[in-house]
């Protein structure tokens, strides 16, 4: 080298250590680091954690070499302001030669055992690759602790904190393990829970996902700011995501559970009032029965169910699981309750409906013979005997008891058709001419 390579290799080199050093007091204040050091650590961040301590330890080593071998380097530069050849050729040496003695030659690996102690020397360049290698290491093993650590623990807690808040909720409205699913799963969630926390304390690498491979070579690491950047990755979060998932679920039945203690009694208020509506309904669909085998002749009445008494015996058990406090045992009986009392008041309906429907037809043939008279009043026709006598005929068949009402309807209908204007006659056709004939409306209303 001449004196301006040296110069500037020095200046390189100077600032290189500088920034190292920078880098190894931050990961001695780093929180992940003394989190590490403090912990009971097992499974692979023991692993890990183990070598990388190691290599943290190796580093520092390290970091004295390359100090002392740079403060040797310009020791000699310091001697002359013009070195000479001797001093230019032991500063080529010092800074670009193998000058360093190093132990070890070896990247430490998280699987295997520590770094190897074989004695070796290197360049400063050298050297610089494999701090810098080893120090994204280390880096990587406690960026990725404590990206755990400040991820999770937090969050778990939280979720304990929901999760007694849930489970005395549960509580009040009587689910409890043993005695209902629920109550199973809140105390499954715990377990969970604790045990997920446990491992996260001890074994944060367990849920850490590297977005690249750990502890590459030497070779493949670059030396300068790079490798002092934090580690690529992601927290696992599944089975926090499925523990508080499930606590949502258990939430949301809970909170039915406590809404339905507020409207149990009005609930059940309202199924008996539907129930008392089905058996007004079906008295008076009796009431009707009665009535149209009274009042109308060869008519076929179905028959009239009976009251729902196993219905009521079950809104019993239903009130009994409500002054017993048993919600979770209640909720589903009250909606099949509900359901049930509606379609018994929909049958009752229909069983109405079907009994009184002669006694409806009947009411029909009235109201239309009484409309038909007023027709036939504003149409002049009601002092025509032929109008009169077919009007009361179909009165008194309407008003009789038992009444027919297929003879009553066909009085009306004979009420209805002499009440009708005549129609005009049609003229005589021409001879070969067309033959008019009948309006097949006319014909259709005739003869409906």
């Amino acid at each position: 080298m001449n004196r301006e390579e040296v110069d500037r290799a020095l200046a390189r080199l100077g600032a290189e250590r500088d920034a190292v050093e920078a880098a190894l007091l931050a990961l001695q204040d780093h929180q992940g680091r003394r989190l590490l050091e403090g912990a009971a650590l097992s499974g692979r961040t023991e692993e890990r954690w183990s070598v990388a301590a190691q290599a943290l330890t190796l580093l520092w080593e390290l970091f004295d070499r390359y100090s002392e071998a740079l403060a040797s380097a310009r020791a000699v530069r310091s001697r002359r302001n013009r070195p000479g050849s001797a001093e230019l050729a032991e500063l080529s040496e010092l800074l670009g030669g193998p000058a360093v003695t190093v132990p070890g030659g070896r990247l430490p690996e998280a699987a295997g055992p520590g770094p190897a102690r074989l004695v070796e020397r290197i360049s400063l360049d050298e050297l610089m690759e494999r701090m810098n290698a080893w120090y994204a290491t280390v880096l990587e093993v406690v960026n990725a602790a404590d990206a755990v650590w400040s991820a999770l623990p937090a969050r778990i807690d939280l979720l304990l904190v929901e999760l007694g808040r849930v489970q005395m909720l549960a509580v009040s409205v009587g689910v409890r393990p043993g005695s209902h699913p629920l109550g199973d799963d809140l105390a499954g969630l715990a377990e969970e829970l604790t045990t997920l926390r446990a491992e996260v304390l001890a074994d944060p690498l367990a849920l850490w996902r590297p977005a690249r491979v750990p502890a590459q070579r030497a070779g493949d690491t670059p030396t300068g700011a790079g490798p002092f950047a934090p580690a690529a990755g992601v927290v696992d979060t599944e089975r926090f995501d499925r523990a508080g998932r499930g606590l949502d679920d258990i939430r949301v039945e809970l909170e039915g559970l406590l809404r339905l203690r507020d409207e149990a009694h009005e609930r059940l208020q309202q199924v008996g009032d539907l129930l008392q509506r089905a058996d007004a309904t079906l008295a008076e669909a009796r009431r009707a029965r009665g009535e149209v085998l009274a009042k109308i002749a060869a008519t076929e009445v179905p028959a009239v169910p009976g009251p729902a008494s196993a219905l009521r015996e079950r809104i019993v058990q239903a009130v009994e699981l409500q002054q017993t406090g048993q919600w979770h045992r209640l909720a589903p009986l009250l909606d099949t309750l509900e359901d049930a009392a509606t379609k018994e008041l929909a049958r009752a309906r229909q069983s109405l409906t079907e009994v009184a429907q002669p006694l409806a037809l009947r009411a029909e043939l009235r109201g239309r013979l009484e409309a038909y008279k007023a027709m036939a009043a504003r149409l002049g026709l009601a002092e025509d005997p032929e109008v009169v006598e077919r009007f009361e005929k179909a009165r008194w068949l309407l008003w009789s008891a038992p009444c027919d009402l297929r003879a009553a309807a066909e009085a009306v209908n004979r009420f209805q058709q002499s009440i009708r204007p005549a129609r005009p006659p049609a003229p005589r056709p021409e001879a070969g001419g067309p033959v008019d004939r009948p309006a097949i409306g006319y014909q259709d209303e005739r003869g409906a």
